[in-house]
């Protein structure tokens, strides 16, 4: 039953925030400019700005963590070995 009621939810509920940023996009569909150094500007639409930044968040959220997975998976390797020395030594007595 659980797996029913997931199978018909997931995909409605993905529809309904495809139509909210899809609704989003066109309301905040008006030209930026965007101005950097020395006079260049760059003109895009807000949703794009947006979007843009949203993925830079997320890329750097992700790299941030990429650090803290490596130092588990380190650890975590640490501790088989550890455990199987452990082991080995017992077996021997």
């Amino acid at each position: 039953m659980k797996q029913l009621l997931l199978r018909f939810v997931t995909p409605i509920v993905g529809v309904a925030l495809f139509l909210a940023a899809l609704g989003f996009a066109v309301k905040n569909s008006g030209l930026v400019t965007l101005r950097y150094y020395l006079g260049a500007a760059w003109q895009m639409p807000l949703v794009v700005v947006l979007f843009i930044a949203f993925v830079l968040g997320a890329v750097a959220g992700v790299a941030a963590s990429f650090s803290y997975v490596y130092r588990q998976r380190r650890e975590i390797l640490y501790l088989k070995r550890e455990r199987r020395s452990r082991m080995r030594t017992k077996a021997e007595d």
